[in-house]
């Protein structure tokens, strides 16, 4: 009789390399994407490895297509997790200062850094939303087309954000020569 292993989509923890999820299954490595550390082959039999939570037990080797269907169900799970957007330099440790109209009242002041993650969330929620959107079995590509045109336009209306990453490549993109932009 073979013994079960764990599946794709299975989360666990590695002494070295954090947590993860396994995103595949060879007949002695499991394949991890770790969250901190990427994309990694650990041994069945590694003593630092510890399968915290089992999925879809195996005795096989799980095709493209089944890869493919635990990540997104692996997006789904970890969608708490995002990447790691760093904050421009010139904004570290400064305050965002909201003054209202009227004098007498008390202005009120957020660290950059919080406001910073705040709206790097809703750059990572609306990815999530796209992808629920792009993979939704009863929606018709029409209605995906204008859902998606329509995430666009919100992305168009955060460009104002994007002085306060520090690579361009985290900014939002909305419409070209839309309104939003």
């Amino acid at each position: 009789m073979e013994e079960l292993t764990a599946g794709i989509g299975s989360r666990v923890q590695h002494a070295h390399h954090g947590p993860g999820v396994i995103i595949g299954v060879k007949y002695a490595q499991y394949v991890i994407t770790f969250i901190n550390k990427g994309i990694l082959e650990v041994d069945k039999t590694d003593p630092l490895f510890e399968v915290l939570y089992t999925e879809n037990k195996t005795v096989e080797v799980e095709t493209v297509s089944e890869v493919e269907t635990s990540l997104l169900k692996i997006l789904r799970l970890w969608g708490g997790f995002s990447e790691i957007v760093p904050l421009g330099d010139r904004w570290t440790g400064g305050t965002m200062v909201l003054q209202p109209k009227d004098s007498s009242l008390k202005p009120k002041e957020v660290p950059v850094e919080v406001f910073f993650h705040k709206i790097v969330m809703i750059r990572d929620r609306l990815r999530v939303l796209e992808q629920q959107i792009n993979g939704h079995k009863l929606l018709g590509d029409e209605d995906k087309v204008n859902l998606q045109q329509y995430i666009t336009r919100c992305y168009g209306s955060l460009t104002t954000f994007n002085v306060l990453f520090r690579e361009k490549e985290h900014w939002f993109a909305g419409e070209k020569g839309g309104k939003d932009d």
